[in-house]
């Protein structure tokens, strides 16, 4: 295993599943009833350890790690769509014979996870949603802003040759706790190479060529609005804002809104605590 990655932040055992023919990482602690997690860019798993340690008592946390994130594999040849992750998600669940998961996603985690919670609807117990998003942004000001650089002939040099995600966004992303540095080097060197960041540069890339598939989930949105929703927000997010907050609320006939007005993107990292608790609070009061 990697000589870097320090196991008393992550002490879980790696599992492994051959997708694609590569091998595709995923964490399985605990047992009870199965908690999904999904992460997005440019993390894994590893961001949702805080949580899997406080929750893995009593249920079963599931989380992979996308192929191209972690420790899962990198190459330039793997196929890094949005449907791809859909599918290898997909295969993962069948693979592990689930029949129902309590589904959390966060950033490209959100349209991934929620496209296979509206194509399988009978697996999902309940959707926590953490800073993410299920429609097209095209129009908006803030995203026509940013689709000039997402353009630019510059943004792959930027992702292959100075990990630009992992080293200056994540960061940049969070609000008022600012990541220790042997905490963002769990997030840098999973991309340690030039040949191991092509996953990255594929969801910036999809911001602009997949704004037709993000509207696609939000106009199919009334196939999740039954489920139990937690909304778990960080509220000093750079990225996605709190409008994207009030936007969910209005998706889920049964849900409720937990504000973390100290976080930023990564609420899980900044407050892992804290979601930890909204999040076990609200799984029990669900019932098991």
């Amino acid at each position: 295993m990697k000589n870097w990655l320090d196991k008393n932040e992550y002490p879980f055992e790696h599992h492994y599943i051959e997708v694609d023919d590569r091998k595709l990482h995923y964490a399985d602690e605990g047992s009870g009833p199965a908690i999904l997690f999904v992460h997005g860019t440019p993390s894994w798993s590893f961001d949702f350890r805080k949580v899997i340690k406080n929750l893995r008592s009593g249920y079963r946390c599931i989380a992979p790690d996308h192929l191209g994130f972690g420790l899962s594999d990198k190459d330039a040849l793997i196929d890094y769509s949005c449907g791809a992750h859909v599918r290898r998600l997909e295969g993962l669940i069948a693979a592990l014979g689930l029949r129902s998961f309590h589904l959390v996603v966060h950033d490209f985690g959100g349209p991934i996870g929620l496209q296979v919670a509206q194509n399988t609807p009978s697996l999902i117990e309940s959707i926590t949603v953490l800073n993410s998003w299920m429609w097209s942004t095209e129009g908006e000001p803030s995203y026509e802003r940013l689709k000039k650089m997402l353009k630019s002939p510059l943004l792959p040099l930027l992702y292959k040759y100075l990990n630009f995600s992992a080293r200056f966004i994540l960061p940049a992303s969070f609000g008022e706790k600012k990541i220790k540095r042997s905490i963002l080097s769990h997030y840098t060197r999973p991309f340690a190479s030039v040949s191991e960041r092509s996953g990255t540069l594929a969801f910036a890339r999809s911001l602009v060529d997949d704004q037709h598939w993000f509207g696609s989930l939000w106009q199919n949105r009334d196939k999740i609005a039954g489920n139990p929703a937690c909304l778990i927000w960080g509220m000093q997010d750079k990225i996605i804002g709190p409008s994207g907050l009030d936007r969910f609320a209005g998706v889920f006939k049964n849900w409720e809104i937990n504000k973390i007005e100290t976080a930023g993107h990564f609420p899980q990292e900044e407050a892992g605590d804290e979601v930890s608790a909204i999040l076990e609070k609200f799984l029990d009061g669900l019932g098991k």
